[in-house]
């Protein structure tokens, strides 16, 4: 599990994200895979899946061989700040894709 630290007066504050990385046979050519296991709203998260949408986290979509799952992690974390998600509201702790 890993826990990403927010800020407060978001609604991700206090709570607790699992996720799921596979860095594939291309990587580091190519960006890792990245799957939340918990339930998320956020624009770059397919809500059916919880699959990491490459095309829309800016990480992924600017991915070159000199970046790591730590910039991917960063992105999230960016996003779960930002104006579009972090008054986005949030399903039920403990609910799963």
């Amino acid at each position: 599990m890993l826990v990403l630290a927010m800020k407060k007066k978001t609604q991700h504050d206090s709570r607790f994200y699992e996720l799921r990385i596979h860095c594939g046979e291309r990587y580091p050519a190519a960006p890792p895979d990245v799957r939340f296991v918990s339930r998320i709203n956020m624009a770059c998260v397919d809500q059916k899946t919880g699959v990491v949408l490459h095309n829309k986290l800016p990480a992924t979509r600017n991915w070159n061989r000199n970046m790591g799952i730590e910039q991917v992690l960063l992105s999230i974390r960016t996003e779960m700040c930002s104006d579009s998600n972090r008054r986005l509201r949030q399903p039920a702790d403990g609910l799963t894709f």
